[in-house]
């Protein structure tokens, strides 16, 4: 069985396909605490670079977004959140940082968890996560 290592809520996802419809391909990034503290950024994809050691967690809304959106996280902050599962959420309230989704009224919100003991050992088999841009 294969596990990920973000999703997103029904509501997030909701957003983000409706700010991909305005502003094309987009792509968040964990922000490691600048601007907004430690809130996921989105991006149009073009308007951010990704680092060589920036971490790849995956996709969300490939079933709402064709391809989905690239979520990334800073390689020094992944390895202390490497153990969690990342949901990226929706709340009421304007961030103070420069994500996409802030003149909208909401922001974009990370809730973690522990990863079970199964989903440790198979991400753990999968081999590390992409580093760098694709």
């Amino acid at each position: 069985m294969e596990f990920d290592r973000v999703s997103a809520t029904p509501e997030a996802l909701a957003l983000l396909a409706s700010l991909a419809e305005r502003h094309g391909p987009l792509m968040i990034h964990q922000s490691g605490g600048c601007c907004d503290g430690s809130s996921p950024m989105c991006y149009q994809r073009e308007d951010f670079l990704i680092g060589d050691n920036d971490v790849l967690l995956g996709f969300v809304g490939d079933e709402v977004i064709a391809g989905g959106v690239p979520v990334w996280i800073g390689g020094a902050q992944y390895e202390y959140w490497s153990h969690t599962h990342l949901t990226i959420d929706l709340v009421r309230g304007r961030g103070a940082g420069f994500s996409l989704e802030a003149p909208e009224g909401y922001r974009f919100l990370t809730r973690s968890r522990l990863f079970s003991d199964d989903e440790a050992k198979a991400l753990a088999a999968a081999g590390p996560p992409h580093r760098g841009p694709l």
